[in-house]
């Protein structure tokens, strides 16, 4: 048999996080609070003696932490439902690598109970946040300068604005007044 007609042998889901676990030293209850789950189910994710997870925004989660394609857990089923596309979250994944911080290393930078919600902003489940102070906390982590931080956030509020409804042309006045106003209000000018 030659050496490229051998069967690759995929490794099992449940020793590719307990290999990225103890390759991160992160313990099994960051990990659980990273992706939404119990203490205990982390346990049974790695725990060869029952089947591996195979719920979809888990395992995306899962993925996103680890910093993998979902696709690479034999598990993962293609979701019928879109993920959100979001330039911004593209932009913080790309300061993220330019600065070598890792998904984890990101995490560990907000309070525990933030966490989960970072993962599904990553993921593309949910948007970033219109909050201002929840934005600037995220940006901080990234050492990302003010302007950048009120442009991303003045884009994001033009986006609610338009997708609620307003036409943010025929109104530009009105949308001009209001991010002046918010500009002064955060001492941009």
């Amino acid at each position: 048999m030659k050496s490229k007609d051998k069967p690759v042998i995929q490794e099992k889901s449940s020793e590719k996080v307990a290999k990225f676990l103890n390759k991160n030293g992160l313990h099994k209850k960051d990990f659980a609070e990273m992706i939404g789950v119990t203490l205990s189910y982390v346990y049974n994710l790695i725990d060869d003696t029952i089947p591996f997870s195979t719920r979809g925004t888990t395992l995306e989660r899962i993925a996103t932490v680890m910093e993998i394609e979902p696709e690479e857990f034999e598990e993962y089923k293609i979701p019928q439902e879109p993920h959100v596309i979001d330039d911004f979250v593209e932009y913080l994944k790309d300061e993220m690598k330019a600065k070598k911080m890792s998904v984890v290393n990101f995490l560990k930078a907000f309070p525990r109970k933030k966490r989960l919600e970072i993962v599904d902003i990553l993921r593309g489940n949910l948007p970033l946040p219109i909050d201002y102070k929840e934005l600037t906390m995220i940006a901080q982590v990234l050492e990302l300068n003010k302007d950048d931080v009120y442009n991303m956030w003045e884009r994001r509020m033009k986006q609610v604005l338009e997708t609620n409804g307003m036409n943010i042309y025929s109104n530009a006045a009105l949308v001009n007044a209001m991010f002046d106003c918010a500009k002064k209000y955060i001492n941009l000018q």
